[in-house]
């Protein structure tokens, strides 16, 4: 889950700490405040965290930014919980940082999203800057996909919960996680029920704006819907690099998103006609084809999503769609699709991507190759030796502000531009089928 700090009022990275030091101030007496300060100050000084990357080198977001042909192009899709236009700004700005992309636009475009299927209702905001170089001209047009419009009102029925008719019979801290469940708790309900369509529908709009144009080509504002890729986007799909972040429900938002687009090509004659369904030419899906995705997921929850849905159409049959020997390969949707997972051991609602995993649940047609990245985002707490402790909040949200996720988002490991940080503090190993 994407859980939003502000319901707690406090920094989720200080929540913990708080409530160790209020607990220990107030209630043992013979503990003094010296003790408590020096605990956490020693907490503060050594970072011990632990990154460890297992799987295939990658080589981030930087290896395409200085292409003489084609822009880099990175969709980023939130996870449960309210959000609102322009939530990725503090990720935006230090993953630009650490590109060196120093001018941005002055006025992000904001278009809201529509599409045929989904007649007469607001697919979401998709939300896009231009981050440039400004002598070398390198560029990154960053798409920020907000989808929370469309469960917005369904979750208005817990509104009465926290309403001053029940809040003031809860205990503070009890509300306020009240507060963030009635928040986050109802998106994976309400994903797979009627809205799940509307929410993919929107995820395949975000996807067509991406892979159809450039930064001039898109419009500024207002209410749009892309009809498809077709010959005239050719050298676009053909040249541009297209890149995923998502966190928590975003991955499996994006990977049914791809599996449904994978569909779609499997029966182009079937959705040729742009009034049902976004048009896919026969030369414009043969340069998809060609393509390698990556999608960084941020507190992945692939597995625990997966528990009690069906498998997919294809599955287990990479080496028929994804070997050029085979008979099959020209039905693949891409060439490959990079998966980086980043999980917390302490974060309580994510999970590494185990053996075996993407063969039986994964799109055969996706041709998916994981690397894991295991990683402590919260910094653990000896409490006196009692037990060591971290946050779970700030293991869950903190991905996206932690500097070696974005250096290994920009620069990758395994290679020798891996960025300093990541060669320090991160352990890479390589593995083989």
């Amino acid at each position: 889950m994407n859980i939003n700090s502000k319901h707690l009022n406090v920094k989720p990275g200080h929540l913990l700490s708080s409530m160790v030091v209020t607990m220990l101030l107030s209630g043992c007496t013979g503990i003094g405040k010296g003790m408590v300060e020096a605990m956490l100050e020693k907490s503060e000084a050594e970072d011990t965290r632990v990154c460890q990357v297992w799987g295939q080198p990658f080589t981030g977001i930087s290896s395409g930014l200085g292409k003489q042909q084609g822009k880099t192009k990175l969709l980023f899709v939130h996870g449960v919980g309210d959000h609102l236009p322009g939530y990725t700004t503090q990720f935006m700005e230090k993953l630009a940082k650490q590109l060196d992309l120093n001018v941005r636009s002055e006025t992000p475009k904001n278009i809201t999203l529509n599409a045929p299927l989904v007649p007469d209702k607001e697919l979401g905001n998709l939300r896009i800057t231009q981050l440039l170089n400004e002598k070398d001209k390198r560029e990154l047009i960053f798409y920020e996909w907000t989808w929370s419009n469309i469960t917005r009102d369904q979750k208005a029925l817990l509104a009465f919960d926290n309403s001053g008719d029940y809040e003031f019979r809860r205990a503070r801290i009890n509300s306020m996680l009240k507060k963030f469940s009635n928040d986050t708790g109802p998106d994976p309900i309400i994903y797979l029920g009627e809205s799940r369509e509307a929410i993919l529908a929107g995820f395949a709009q975000s996807f067509c704006w991406m892979a159809s144009g450039d930064w001039l080509d898109l419009p500024d504002s207002g209410s749009h819907t892309c009809t498809g890729l077709h010959d005239e986007n050719i050298d676009h799909i053909a040249h541009d690099d297209y890149v995923f972040i998502s966190h928590s429900l975003g991955s499996r938002i994006t990977i049914d998103g791809m599996q449904r687009i994978a569909f779609l090509l499997a029966n182009a004659e079937k959705f040729a006609d742009s009034s049902q369904e976004t048009e896919l030419t026969r030369a414009s899906i043969e340069a998809l084809q060609n393509k390698r995705l990556p999608i960084y997921m941020l507190s992945n929850q692939l597995p625990m999503l997966q528990l009690g849905r069906k498998l997919p159409e294809v599955s287990g049959q990479a080496e028929s769609y994804c070997s050029p020997a085979s008979n099959r390969y020209h039905e693949r949707l891409v060439n490959e699709t990079t998966i980086v997972a980043f999980s917390d051991p302490n974060d309580l609602l994510s999970y590494g991507i185990p053996p075996g995993f993407k063969d039986k649940y994964l799109d055969s047609r996706l041709c998916a190759a994981v690397t894991n990245v295991n990683i402590n985002i919260a910094k653990i707490i000896d409490a006196f030796g009692l037990s060591d402790l971290a946050n779970p909040l700030e293991a869950h949200l903190g991905y996206d502000r932690d500097d070696r996720v974005v250096a290994l988002i920009a620069n990758g490991i395994g290679h020798p531009n891996a960025l300093p940080l990541v060669e320090e503090k991160c352990e890479f190993v390589k593995t083989v089928k």
